[in-house]
């Protein structure tokens, strides 16, 4: 990067993270610090609850999604709308009505403490380790950027965050990520715009969309059922919207931005501003990944986007066959496009056929000398280096920091109200109940201090596993998979169930993540299944083994 992009990107971290606390100054509790006092107003959890979400891994893996794999990721998405109208009728006047300082205290509320803590140590598990794949996302960035170690850059975005998460708390958090999230919205539109300037004057923005349509780029929605596909309608519709509702339900990180809010109301709206928010933000940022893709139809793209993978390739025997095989078809692929464009502006039907046969085949061509270069070097997917490479190559001087900074923006955002959230639940349903009753505020309020650091430091430690999980925007769900379907299952039972007890609650929990770690293990049922699965195995062992005991009772 230039001098430029430093000073665009130190700027702009110096300021955000001064901004949040400013912010949060003043005399801190307990309370202040972990639910800013419940004053926040609904825009501010609105774009805090977008921008936890919507981690370094949205940009720099789900637009790398769209250019190997097209829009039916969105998909994924399709379910959300009607989890959030759901949760703002249930969860959000049920949490701040018991006046909890986290979703699972109203376990022990309804249930009993063996429940809570049992539900808690499930979330610290599974969120702990999404919040090391969360921080191994910018270490992507800086290791394309500068050829840095990745381990150095995890462990200075580590400290950064665990210095302001721990000195500012929640509301620091909160404000930072409204500053993020506008950051990442001027960010986004400027990467798009200048994606389709880049391309070839002759070829405008229709043309683009039809290069990707004609490569299956622009498969937004897919009718077909099938168990094992992990993008369709109806995994995005049932299995997005248990996975939406585990997470904004369940997820101590999601249920903590509205619980810091002045009223009901104002927690509704920020969810329903997600609602409506964040399926267009999505088809954006895989719409991006679609025009990279038509770039590179015309510029010839790396046979690897890994650099150090590139670097190593060119040092096997075989690399001088895979590249030649690979430039050809670049080639092909090129000219076979704009005889395809020709072919529409003329309305020349036979002309597009054949100059689509040839694309599509190219094409294919092209993606198999890619795959061969990988298995040369037994290396993984590379789907997370394919925005950051046109990123860095082609975006001009001052741009390319913008760029950093937005993926540095979402990074911390993430990372920080995770790891704010950890020593929440840490303190709040392991420490205080088990460890520590009946302290002071003062002590607690150190306890949660010293629990953000040791999360902050424990997703450090994790995130140097980030690199073997390919696909970081997969990996990120299929993690959170494995435990929301049990969450999300005990919460039904305490909303809508009143005649399940404890006994029940507690062992639907443990028989719903057998059957999801069963589902993960021995079939190739899509990850978005299991949570409707965990769901509704937590549901029936819980009702069953609830309804047997009363029978007993009253038979007694």
């Amino acid at each position: 990067m230039s001098a430029w992009d430093w000073a665009v990107l130190a700027s702009w971290l110096s300021f955000t993270i001064l901004y949040g606390l400013y912010r949060s100054r003043g005399k801190q509790t307990t309370q202040s610090y972990l639910l800013a006092g419940k004053s926040m107003p609904w825009y501010a959890m609105g774009l805090s609850i977008m921008a936890t979400q919507a981690s370094a891994i949205t940009f720099i893996s789900t637009t790398g999604q769209a250019y190997v794999d097209g829009m039916r990721f969105v998909q994924f998405y399709f379910g959300l709308p009607l989890a959030m109208i759901i949760l703002s009728m249930t969860a959000v006047p049920l949490f701040h009505r018991a006046n909890v300082y986290t979703a699972y205290e109203f376990l022990e509320q309804r249930f009993d403490r063996r429940t809570r803590i049992l539900v808690s140590i499930v979330f610290l598990i599974q969120r702990g380790l999404g919040a090391g794949l969360a921080l191994y996302a910018p270490a992507v960035v800086l290791s394309v950027v500068l050829g840095w170690p990745e381990q150095v850059t995890t462990l200075f975005m580590g400290l950064l965050v665990i210095a302001y998460t721990t000195l500012g708390g929640v509301k620091a958090v909160t404000w930072s990520d409204v500053q993020q999230m506008l950051l990442i919205f001027a960010g986004l539109i400027l990467a798009l715009v200048l994606a389709v300037v880049r391309l070839p004057e002759e070829i405008g923005l229709l043309d683009a969309v039809a290069l990707a349509g004609a490569a299956g780029r622009l498969n937004a929605v897919v009718t077909k059922f099938d168990w094992n596909d992990r993008y369709n309608l109806w995994s995005g519709l049932f299995g997005g919207m248990f996975l939406a509702l585990a997470y904004f339900g369940t997820d101590q990180s999601q249920v903590q931005r509205y619980l810091t809010g002045r009223s009901i109301a104002q927690s509704r709206l920020s969810l329903l501003f997600n609602a409506m928010a964040k399926i267009p933000m999505q088809f954006f940022i895989l719409f991006i990944g679609t025009m990279v893709f038509v770039f590179f139809v015309f510029e010839r793209p790396p046979l690897l986007f890994q650099p150090a993978d590139l670097k190593n390739l060119e040092r096997e025997p075989a690399y001088s066959s895979v590249v030649r095989r690979f430039d050809e078809a670049h080639q092909v692929r090129r000219e076979s496009a704009r005889a395809y464009l020709e072919a529409r502006k003329r309305h020349d039907p036979a002309g597009q056929t054949k100059a689509l046969r040839t694309y599509r085949q190219a094409q294919a061509s092209l993606d198999q000398a890619r795959a061969e270069a990988a298995r040369l070097l037994g290396a993984g997917p590379d789907t997370n280096y394919i925005f950051l490479n046109f990123v860095i190559r082609y975006m001009p001087v001052g741009v390319v920091g913008l760029i950093v900074a937005v993926i540095f923006a979402a990074a911390m955002s993430t990372i920080s109200g995770e790891v704010n959230s950890l020593a929440t639940v840490t303190v709040m349903d392991v420490y205080r109940p088990l460890v520590k009753s009946g302290a002071t505020d003062s002590h607690y309020l150190w306890a949660s201090r010293g629990a953000t650091i040791f999360w902050g430091l424990y997703a450090v430690a994790f995130a140097g596993f980030g690199g073997r999980l390919g696909s970081l925007i997969e990996a990120v769900n299929i993690v959170g998979s494995l435990f929301y379907g049990g969450m999300l299952g005990v919460f039904v039972l305490a909303f809508f169930f009143r005649f399940v007890g404890a006994q029940g609650a507690f062992w639907g929990v443990l028989a719903g993540e057998a059957a999801i770690f069963y589902c993960w293990r021995f079939t190739s049922i899509s990850f978005l299944w299991y949570n409707v699965i965990g769901c509704l195995v937590v549901i029936a062992v819980g009702c069953l083994l609830s309804l047997t005991r009363l029978r007993r009772s009253s038979a007694v």
